[in-house]
């Protein structure tokens, strides 16, 4: 008998190979064996998504080092766990469009008159929603690496995959609290607002916890990580315009403009 995974010889009485590991199959595939199989594979505390889950938040230094320091078997590796975030977080989109598409739209915390504007950048964002979070992680790991300058610790690239963990962190948490929030009729602008201040303070609890940072160190280095990515949000917001501009030419703006005047009209009215 031969192991189906690297065919290596096993004893018929082997219940994993002793090359690979992998769990000798014996049985066909029925529908009882294939919910037990996922069962072990998605719901079972031990399995390696819900201890990664789990752990990035009651020990993240634990998490990334482990990665970071050549330790992979125990936790989700990074990659991975970035494919899940952006796997749950398409999922999220499109239950969220196909089901709630009254929910997606920014007009709850937009200032009145830049709806649609606001609204038409939340739309490229969603279709181009994986390239996004891949541009992403690079420049947080850029600013972090810039923030943290005077410590060595970790090189860039390992700035890429504590931005990576922690960034499918906030993604996988956002879709699922994004989705619990659409059967209470509340819009994303909304939860992202509400997310906001989660997602800084889950960033900045990482990096204190990876840095070994006092309270005051890590409240300045997030100033300054904020500052930093405001001034690139800023140059971000400015391409966007550009972009916009360039594939949907002065029509689109010209819309914007009487929608505007159509607003102050009325207010007036």
């Amino acid at each position: 008998m031969n192991c189906k995974n690297c065919d290596a010889n096993l004893n018929q009485n082997s219940n994993y190979c002793n090359d690979c590991g992998a769990k000798v199959i014996r049985n066909r595939l029925t529908p009882k064996n294939l919910f037990a199989d996922l069962s072990e594979q998605f719901l079972n505390y031990d399995n390696k998504f819900l201890q990664t889950l789990i752990n990035l938040f009651s020990k993240p230094e634990d998490v990334i080092g482990c990665y970071i320091n050549g330790t992979r078997k125990k936790y989700v590796n990074v990659i991975s766990y970035f494919a899940i975030a952006i796997t749950i977080s398409g999922l999220q989109l499109f239950i969220l469009n196909k089901y709630f598409p009254e929910l997606v739209n920014l007009s709850s915390v937009t200032i009145e008159g830049q709806e649609e504007f606001a609204n038409k950048n939340l739309e490229f964002l969603q279709e181009y929603q994986s390239i996004v979070m891949m541009i992403s992680v690079p420049i947080y790991a850029l600013i972090s690496k810039i923030v943290f300058f005077n410590i060595k610790t970790y090189n860039y690239t390992e700035h890429l995959v504590l931005f990576m963990y922690i960034f499918s962190q906030i993604t996988i948490i956002g879709a699922l609290f994004q989705l619990f929030s659409a059967f209470f009729g509340i819009s994303i602008g909304t939860t992202g607002v509400i997310l906001l201040p989660f997602q800084i303070l889950y960033s900045s609890y990482c990096l204190k916890h990876l840095f070994k940072l006092s309270l005051k160190g890590i409240i300045l280095r997030t100033l300054l990580f904020l500052l930093v990515c405001i001034v690139l949000y800023i140059v971000a917001l400015i391409l966007i315009i550009g972009i916009i501009f360039l594939t949907q030419g002065q029509d689109f703006f010209k819309e914007i403009i009487e929608a505007q005047n159509a607003a102050k009209e009325a207010s007036g009215g």
